[in-house]
């Protein structure tokens, strides 16, 4: 089979992947109900398995939380994934969150992921713009292992912060990747 063959084959495969995927998100659309239960259970288990988190929560204005994620992808992949803002113990709003990628990558995994949002300036850019961009706007910081060491209070100095736990399945590649976080109805 000819490298250009191999290519079209998998796009075509990656494609009926991912198409379905966004097509049918609406439809199977989570309640309000089922994501704040979620939400708050996937919160719990970041507290549970990372300390700094819960640290976090305690000076962030506005907490993003996304309890299942789903990532899938051959060359072309999509991950997609709906959760909700909370200040506070209030829920403010419900928010998907839309990954599309591009490389060398082959796989499938669900994963869950938190956004403390620690400025003003990060929670009015989510409030005020057609969706949070991961790259673009407030500074994001991906919190692994290495950073959660050295956070504290006092070197809180980034718009916001992200965790990413609870990963099933198995995704390998190099990619280029954006991220889109965008405000739904409920």
């Amino acid at each position: 089979m000819t490298n250009f063959r191999k290519i079209a084959v998998a796009t075509s495969l990656a494609l009926a992947v991912i198409v379905p995927m966004a097509s049918t998100s609406i439809a199977y659309a989570a309640s309000a109900g089922d994501l704040d239960r979620d939400s708050e259970q996937a919160l719990n288990t970041l507290y549970r398995a990372n300390p700094t988190a819960e640290l976090l929560s305690h000076h962030a204005r506005a907490v993003l939380i996304f309890p299942n994620i789903v990532k899938a992808g051959l060359v072309f992949g999509a991950a997609y994934g709906e959760g909700e803002l909370k200040k506070g113990h209030a829920v403010e709003g419900y928010y998907n969150s839309l990954t599309g990628s591009w490389g060398l990558q082959a796989g499938a995994q669900s994963y869950s992921y938190v956004v403390f949002l620690m400025s003003k300036k990060a929670v009015r850019y989510i409030h005020e713009s057609k969706g949070l961009e991961i790259g673009v706007g407030p500074t994001v910081v991906v919190v692994d292992e290495g950073v959660a060491k050295n956070l504290s209070s006092s070197t809180l100095k980034d718009d916001a912060y992200a965790f990413i736990f609870s990963q099933q399945g198995l995704m390998a590649g190099v990619s280029i990747e954006g991220t889109k976080i965008s405000r739904i109805n409920r």
